[in-house]
């Protein structure tokens, strides 16, 4: 483990959230158990019209937890339920380049889905405020895939721009994710599968990444 990791931000990924208050609910109750950088608001299928709801309702409340909220691919829905950033999910350097010329620096822009590293550079080319590192519903395995993990430590490593490494279905998970130094680590399922109590797990996970940064400073 490097001496020079540092303590990384927890990032949620609303894929699981179902519609209306459960969803609501569930979410409130996770941004009030610590610290959270931002919430990745995914469409998970939901037409244009039910994504528009879903978006409006999440967005302000990660905003009045100092989260910011950051929208999959809908740009009119960004702008519609100002949010704070947009996420292009597609892993084309064409779509994040145009993104990235259409909203930065006004919104945050980021993308996933650049699988190897030679994708990751020409994305990073174009400046985007992170890359991440695993694709959205893509955690349905407890532990990270070990392709995000190589990933994620490689890039941490020679790159400025930030990542975010996705880790796995279960919490613990999150230990493996900040070990590549990224500076944010995403967790989706593990936090929202149906019946997780959301600010027990985002409080676990916020205790890992203390547990990481005080085994640094000793």
């Amino acid at each position: 483990m490097s001496d020079a990791l540092i303590r990384p931000r927890l990032v949620l990924i609303t894929t699981p959230l179902p519609d209306g208050a459960p969803g609501e609910d569930a979410l409130r109750a996770a941004l009030s158990g610590g610290d959270v950088a931002s919430v990745i608001i995914d469409p998970a299928g939901r037409d244009e019209a039910a994504f528009q709801r879903f978006a409006e309702a999440l967005v302000p409340i990660a905003q009045d937890a100092g989260a910011a909220a950051i929208v999959v691919d809908d740009t009119r829905c960004a702008g519609r339920v100002r949010a704070d950033g947009l996420h292009v999910a597609s892993g084309t350097v064409e779509a994040l380049q145009d993104a990235i010329a259409r909203f930065s620096p006004k919104l945050i822009v980021g993308g996933s889905g650049f699988e190897t590293r030679h994708e990751g550079l020409e994305a990073g080319e174009f400046l985007p405020d992170y890359l991440m590192f695993g694709r959205l519903g893509g955690d349905a395995a407890e532990e990270p895939h070990a392709k995000n993990l190589e990933l994620g430590e490689w890039w941490a490593a020679v790159v400025e721009i930030p990542c975010i490494v996705m880790a796995g279905g279960n919490v613990e998970s999150a230990r493996a994710a900040a070990a590549t130094g990224a500076e944010f680590v995403a967790l989706s399922s593990a936090v929202f599968a149906e019946g997780s109590d959301t600010a027990a797990q985002v409080a676990r996970a916020n205790a890992i990444f203390d547990e990481i940064a005080e085994g640094v400073a000793a």
